[in-house]
């Protein structure tokens, strides 16, 4: 099983440089588990950016895996990671639902490097 950060959802949707990392995971959709927080956050930041019928087609791709809620007990178990691993709550709800689903998870946020079951690869930052 997978889980694709938010982040590495927008490099993938953006085709930014960072892309072909996450394809494999978000491209394999028998495995792929979609937190509902990263539905959010990624509906929210193409919104912002390309409008409805941009945000429309991501949430399209993303409802290819599977769904997973943020319930009771996932809640319980994202609070006992984020004061264990000192994460944001955001960050923590993640984690929490990869591990929840014996999941991979992907991504290029920096907070969950060297973590156990997480596929880590440093975003390329742009040259200014």
């Amino acid at each position: 099983m997978n889980v694709v950060d938010s982040c590495g959802w927008i490099e993938y949707l953006i085709d930014g440089p960072n892309a072909a990392f996450f394809a494999a995971a978000i491209e394999d959709e028998e495995e792929l588990v979609v937190p509902a927080l990263s539905l959010l956050e990624v509906c929210r930041w193409v919104l912002r950016r390309s409008g409805k019928d941009g945000a429309l087609r991501a949430v399209e791709a993303m409802s290819r895996g599977r769904a997973a809620a943020l319930d009771a007990a996932l809640a319980v178990e994202v609070a006992r990671v984020s004061v264990e691993r000192d994460l944001p709550l955001a960050d923590s709800v993640i984690l929490a639902t990869a591990y929840s689903h014996g999941a991979v998870l992907w991504t290029q946020d920096e907070h969950f490097e060297g973590l156990p079951d997480v596929r880590y690869k440093a975003k390329v930052r742009e040259a200014k």
